[in-house]
């Protein structure tokens, strides 16, 4: 989860501009792919498929893209795509512990690129081990639009077997254990809740706060690392203030 807060990081993507619409596009798309070719392309008995396919879907990408990642996954007219997962550790600036997941056809061109992007700004890649400041985690957000009613998220959430629920002005944000994950999603989606974000994500054990200025630093260089083409995620445990986000 980037920075304390996951709807906080899914409002930024949301205001992301139309420049920026195309690479989103292309890291969904490899996600899908991936999905495809090691589950499957139906998302009905596929279930990594299914939540690459929403979170596309929740990005307006367009149906004939999603069934062309799929199609590349599968092999259909061709050999599937060769994307290697690959999860870097190391450090941004002030020594903040970063987890960057990445999708790519090429190892050495990627880790250059990302330990150019760390280096430059003081951060470190290589030597760096910082696995055990996270965990897996299921990280669900719902958003409080009129008609959601929070009691009724938490109590649903929780008997269906979520590990903590955090009831915020402006969303609802579930966490699970990586196997409940998929019973409280399920859970919520019968009642009838839309889910911002559903995901298995890399979640820190605790958080750490930077001043204004070093903060700021910090998410200049998260953000370079996320317009990279290979980068799928940035995990991080930087608790981001409000006014550095905006």
């Amino acid at each position: 989860m980037s920075g304390h807060s996951k709807w906080a990081t899914i409002k930024r993507a949301k205001s992301a501009n139309d420049a920026k619409r195309g690479a989103m596009f292309t890291r969904l798309a490899r996600e899908i792919t991936v999905a495809a070719r090691e589950g499957g392309g139906n998302p009905d008995a596929n279930f990594r498929l299914r939540l690459a396919i929403d979170k596309a879907r929740a990005a307006n990408m367009p149906k004939e893209n999603i069934e062309r990642a799929i199609a590349r996954g599968t092999g259909q007219g061709g050999e599937a795509e060769a994307l290697e997962e690959i999860i870097y550790e190391g450090y941004l600036p002030h020594k903040v512990p970063v987890m960057i997941q990445v999708l790519t056809d090429n190892r050495n061109r990627t880790v250059a690129e990302v330990r150019k992007v760390l280096t430059r700004a003081g951060g470190q890649l290589e030597g760096a081990s910082v696995s055990w400041q996270f965990q897996r985690k299921g990280v669900i957000v719902i958003e409080r639009k009129d008609g959601v009613n929070p009691d009724a998220v938490f109590e649903t959430a929780l008997e269906a077997g979520a590990d903590d629920i955090d009831i915020g002005e402006e969303a609802i944000e579930i966490t699970t254990s990586v196997e409940a994950f998929r019973d409280v999603r399920e859970a919520l989606v019968k009642q009838g809740y839309e889910l911002a974000s559903a995901e298995i994500a890399l979640v820190p054990n605790s958080y750490i706060e930077l001043e204004r200025d070093k903060a700021e630093q910090v998410l200049h260089v998260i953000d370079a690392l996320e317009e990279m083409d290979d980068v799928q995620q940035v995990y991080h445990n930087l608790q981001i203030p409000a006014e550095v986000a905006a």
